[in-house]
């Protein structure tokens, strides 16, 4: 197939899922035209194949020499500025987490002959505005990450939250919940990689000293940014159960995906995104209790023309036995997760995405 493919090469989940489809495309033989938001950064990609990474650094140097208005485009990017787009015919690949769709989310998914979505839950929601080009699609299995056999953490059992510092994550109340049931308590360990680069750091560090609350507690870790995919797939095969599942509102929620596939016990509220891969039988899953409104002041902020809605909350009981059960089970394989890995591949994405580029 021909195709123009715009998005981003990075180190962010945008450019995780970028570089995975553009490796399937790249297995599949077909002609790319690469349009990179940015130039290509491969920082995260630690372990990336080299003729692989030729074939996209070749089809971006002659981007323009190939390029044809005949090519239908798939654009990997927000909402937001997604009426930049290039060629005659678009389609947008993009995540929604929220229950709601401004009037202008509606009409820039109009622009798009389609619009693939992660999440059922947000296609409903455009949907009920009258948007009849939206897409329900899964992404796939990151190759880049797998099991590492031996234990790496042998002698406590081993907590992991990851993903930037927000209020529609839950990481406060999650790290607090955390500490009030396992602080100081010596056979527990909870790492925490949560920082947020829109976040400054002595604003992150005074948000840190109120969720400890001048306490001092020697069985959790605050760890920098991780640069490659290498030391993120290490995080996780060191952790028993992983908590980003906790989050209120996902588009897929690639960290809990990860440790749940790479067979580690994943705490999951059952909303958006998350009920395209998590089941009762692969991970402890728990129904949310409410929602509430997803204004922070940060990232979400009421009024404004894009990310207006609400997100979901968990009752802080129902955590504390679903993290007493992934106890129970800390030490033995998530085999129902390693399933993911079989069951969600991109190849299967880009098939779809074809399939619908074709119809």
């Amino acid at each position: 197939m021909n195709l123009i493919f715009n998005g981003p090469i990075n180190d962010l989940s945008f450019g995780n899922v970028s570089i995975n489809l553009l490796r399937e495309f790249y297995k599949q033989d077909d002609r790319v035209v690469i349009f990179p938001m940015q130039d290509a950064n491969y920082s995260a990609f630690d372990k990336i194949d080299k003729d692989f990474k030729s074939w996209i650094d070749n089809s971006i140097n002659y981007n323009l020499h190939n390029i044809s208005k005949d090519y239908p485009t798939l654009t990997l990017w927000h909402l937001y500025n997604s009426q930049n787009y290039i060629g005659n015919k678009n389609f947008l690949f993009t995540f929604h987490e929220l229950d709601q769709v401004t009037m202008i989310e509606k009409n820039l998914s109009k622009l798009h002959e389609k619009v693939f979505l992660t999440n059922q839950e947000a296609v409903d929601a455009f949907e009920k505005l009258d948007c009849n080009n939206i897409e329900k699609i899964n992404l796939g299995f990151d190759t880049d990450f797998f099991e590492i056999e031996e234990p790496i953490i042998k002698d406590k059992i081993h907590f992991v939250l990851l993903g930037k510092f927000e209020k529609r994550k839950h990481t406060k109340e999650i790290i607090k919940l955390w500490l009030d049931k396992y602080g100081n308590k010596k056979e527990f360990l909870l790492t925490c990689c949560v920082t947020n680069p829109w976040i400054k750091q002595d604003q992150f560090t005074n948000i840190i000293r109120s969720i400890l609350n001048g306490k001092h507690y020697n069985n959790i870790n605050f760890i920098p940014r991780l640069k490659t995919n290498s030391e993120i797939n290490h995080l996780i095969n060191s952790a028993h159960i992983d908590l980003t599942g906790l989050s209120g509102a996902e588009g897929w929620n690639l960290p809990a995906f990860n440790a749940t596939a790479l067979g580690k016990w994943s705490i999951v509220q059952n909303h958006t995104g998350h009920k395209s891969w998590a089941t009762k039988d692969n991970c402890i899953l728990i129904d949310p209790s409410g929602k509430e409104d997803s204004h922070d002041g940060l990232f979400f902020n009421n009024g404004g023309q894009y990310n207006q809605g609400n997100i979901y909350t968990f009752d802080s009981d129902k955590v504390s036995i679903a993290m007493d059960d992934a106890v129970k089970l800390a030490n033995t394989k998530n085999t129902n997760g390693l399933k993911i890995q079989e069951d969600f591949s991109y190849a299967n994405t880009v098939k779809e995405i074809k399939r619908i580029m074709n119809e």
